[in-house]
């Protein structure tokens, strides 16, 4: 498996697609058009998991603002889970984002018991609450992975 930076439309609408087909976006009910949208902008970085050029999963970065190293988005294709590769596309995102920041942060929504486990096995706490974040009705989890604080950089 590799995982690259992609700026590559299609691969955004089969990122988008994966999503729109995938909890927790099913539950906030977030269409492909709408996960599609995940990808625009000017600070985001998306990376992409590919075997012999099959798209396995990918995670979306913003590496600027007060959040510096936010993980946005991870998602695997159905078909390529429960072999660690979302492990694998986090692994990386910390790797790059250690190298400007100390802090990584990601938000996990208040139902997906299965992201939160991951996320603190993967030495995650939780930070907060954001009430209705993405969509009215539905929470998120504001974890961080911290090495230390900005200043001490």
């Amino acid at each position: 498996m590799e995982i690259t930076q992609s700026t590559n439309t299609n691969d955004f609408k089969e990122c988008a697609a994966i999503m729109a087909n995938t909890d927790p976006w099913i539950t906030l009910k977030r269409n492909y058009e709408q996960c599609l949208q995940a990808f625009e902008g000017n600070f985001r970085e998306v990376f992409v998991a590919k075997e012999k050029g099959v798209l396995l999963g990918f995670i979306i970065l913003q590496m600027q603002g007060t959040f510096k190293g936010y993980i946005q988005t991870v998602a695997v294709a159905e078909n390529a889970r429960d072999k660690g590769i979302g492990s694998q596309l986090i692994g990386f995102a910390e790797e790059k984002i250690l190298r400007t920041s100390p802090n990584i942060f990601i938000c996990v929504s208040l139902f997906n018991h299965q992201a939160q486990k991951l996320y603190k096995r993967l030495g995650y706490e939780e930070v907060g609450i954001l009430k209705d974040f993405i969509v009215n009705g539905f929470d998120e989890i504001l974890m961080r992975k911290s090495f230390g604080s900005l200043s001490g950089l």
